[in-house]
């Protein structure tokens, strides 16, 4: 006890800060702490759902009951039924929130705090699907807030930002949730304030939130005091006081805080400044801000190393700052591109600041840069390029590239701004299919309508088999557009005839007759019958036991954040494409219904857009 208590003194006297005293006995802020032991009492992406599956499609003996049969979503209702058709409060159109996330104004009807922290600890975050994190996203932005327990709400917030990699959004929330300071404000505000702040690199802020967070009367929870003491450390260290580095590092062992990168850092600092610059520090899992704070003031990590493990939150800084090494940066980019950290546009940024000589430039396709870099000079010459015919090829190129390293689909949303430059002409006719699959990538429909309608009129024996045959792609346009003007369904008639010529494989008969049937189309026979033919795909996420049926009561009663969640927990980090066909149509059919319907239509586009037939492949 006489060493924390001398440890405390002299970080004390260098921040100066004040650490609080003995753990508290309750609980106390834990967010997602239950996620580890939650994921190893998950069933196996194969494990059936007992009562709750449900077959894709029967065993069919007359082609005209199947849209009968399949699936038994809803009892039918006499249109004389006058309480069936009474309108009720959930059939209302619910009132937009004012704060930008186009989501509801009663966004938590139905969860309390315990309930959002419960289903937070069940999911992978960020979310891998761009549809699904787009949702997350959203959900994070809305600034409603269930009932009771406003500070707890916030701190659970935050955390999430920082785990999507969101520091930027996070310091703003935070900001906002401590103005003013006072009493009433938690301990652990302060402490998430503090760590966000010194991430972002506002040491002086950062320094006077830890300060504010062991000021208070209320002790904080186990693993946020070990946080705050690291941090009280690393203060003392920019304040010029390596000892009291060295004490902090004692202080957070004693207290038992489980976190080896950051105490050895803060050792090794505690050897003074030109000592710890020679000092290697072992990283062994994954890195996150504070802890790539404090290795900045030891030895230099291997770059490879550090990006293998760096987190989310530390992806967002080494693209963010502009000392980061060139190379390391766009790496980091694509990285955090793959994983949803940042968007496609952020990511088109750190290519466009790439730098590359003149004659590289001019004939990108003949260059010999680092690999690394060849995307970004591929894009960087397309935007620059005003011949249509070498632009396309220039885009062909770098999109083959992407899809290679898993950035296919953020590519096609950069390219889509130079590829809406060209103008529509028979000879690029052949990149008429890749224009469709950036412009629907991008959801500029029309102009995607606009690709498929000048592909489908070409003369295909003159342009040879690539060209021409766009009509299918209407289809997936109608699906993935939530404002079209034209009946819904209308394209379906080329769809038929692929399916019935072989071009679709059967488990992507299965997904698109899911798809279809969740957002209410009736279904072509001819596709029932082929989809019917082979045993439904068992493979893909499913979700625990009871969570779909807790999805279609959240989505009956509209109740919006509890139907996100369980949604994001009913897909799988993998998003739609990765789901399982059960878990695919009840997560589609539950946005539709809860009012979502623009994410139910992004999940559908998304769960068929990689498996969609393609002339030039197929």
């Amino acid at each position: 006890m006489l060493a924390l208590k001398v440890a405390a003194a002299a970080i004390c006297a260098s921040a100066p800060l004040w650490i609080a005293g003995p753990v508290a006995a309750q609980d106390g802020w834990k967010p997602f702490a239950e996620k580890d032991a939650a994921a190893s009492r998950l069933p196996s992406q194969k494990t059936p759902l007992a009562t709750e599956q449900r077959p894709a499609l029967p065993p069919m003996s007359d082609a005209s009951t199947a849209p009968a049969q399949w699936p038994a979503t809803s009892a039918s209702t006499s249109p004389f039924n006058a309480k069936a058709n009474a309108v009720e409060s959930g059939d209302l159109a619910p009132i937009i929130a004012s704060d930008g996330s186009g989501l509801p104004l009663d966004l938590w009807n139905g969860l309390d705090i315990a309930g959002v922290e419960t289903h937070l600890a069940r999911m992978e975050i960020p979310p891998r699907s761009p549809a699904v994190n787009s949702l997350w996203r959203r959900l994070l932005q809305s600034e409603s807030t269930p009932g009771g327990a406003a500070g707890k709400f916030q701190a659970l917030r935050a955390e999430a930002f920082a785990r999507s990699g969101l520091l930027r959004e996070q310091s703003d929330a935070l900001a906002k949730a401590t103005a003013g300071g006072g009493g009433a404000v938690d301990a652990v505000l302060f402490a998430l304030k503090a760590r966000s702040d010194v991430a972002l690199g506002q040491t002086d802020a950062g320094c006077a939130a830890v300060k504010e967070a062991g000021g208070r009367e209320v002790s904080l929870p186990k693993r946020l005091k070990g946080e705050v003491i690291v941090i009280a450390g690393y203060c003392a260290a920019i304040g010029g006081n390596p000892s009291a580095a060295g004490l902090a590092a004692d202080l957070a062992r004693e207290e038992g805080h489980d976190a080896p990168l950051a105490i050895a850092a803060l050792d090794a600092i505690a050897l003074g400044p030109d000592v710890a610059k020679t000092q290697k520090i072992a990283v062994a899992k994954k890195i996150d801000a504070i802890e790539y704070r404090l290795l900045q003031k030891t030895a230099p990590q291997d770059l490879g190393t550090l990006l293998e493990r760096a987190g989310p939150t530390v992806l967002s800084l080494l693209i963010a700052d502009e000392a980061t090494d060139p190379k390391l940066r766009l790496a980091a980019a694509e990285s955090a591109a793959r994983l949803n950290v940042i968007a496609p546009d952020r990511l088109a940024d750190v290519y466009r600041n790439q730098q590359f000589a003149a004659a590289d430039l001019a004939d990108p396709l003949a260059a010999r840069p680092d690999p690394l870099t060849r995307r970004a000079l591929l894009l960087k010459a397309a935007e620059a390029e005003r011949t249509p015919q070498r632009k396309t090829r220039l885009i062909r190129a770098l999109l083959d590239d992407a899809r290679r390293l898993g950035l296919y689909i953020p590519m096609l949303r950069i390219v889509a701004k130079p590829i809406a430059s060209l103008q529509r002409q028979i000879e690029i006719g052949w990149f008429a299919e890749t224009a469709v699959e950036s412009m629907l990538a991008a959801e500029r429909y029309n102009e995607a309508r606009a690709w498929a309608g000048f592909g489908q009129g070409l003369d295909r024996p003159a342009m040879g088999p690539s060209a021409g045959g766009l009509q299918h792609w209407m289809a997936l346009i109608d699906i993935a557009d939530p404002a079209t003007k034209t009946t819904r369904g209308m394209s379906l008639a080329s769809v038929e005839q692929m399916a019935l010529a072989g071009r679709f494989t059967p488990e992507m008969l299965h997904r698109l007759a899911t798809v279809l049937d969740a957002l209410d189309y009736q279904v072509p026979i001819p596709l029932w019958e082929a989809a019917s033919k082979t045993p439904q795909p068992s493979t893909g996420h499913l979700p625990e036991t009871g969570v779909l049926t807790e999805l279609q009561d959240a989505a009956k009663k509209k109740e919006f954040g509890r139907t996100v969640l369980l949604t994001l927990r009913t897909l799988g980090s993998n998003g739609a494409e990765g789901a399982h066909m059960i878990a695919l149509g009840d997560a589609v059919r539950a946005l539709k219904r809860a009012d979502l319907e623009p994410d139910a239509r992004r999940l559908g586009f998304e769960a068929l857009f990689a498996a969609w037939p393609r002339q030039a492949s197929n």
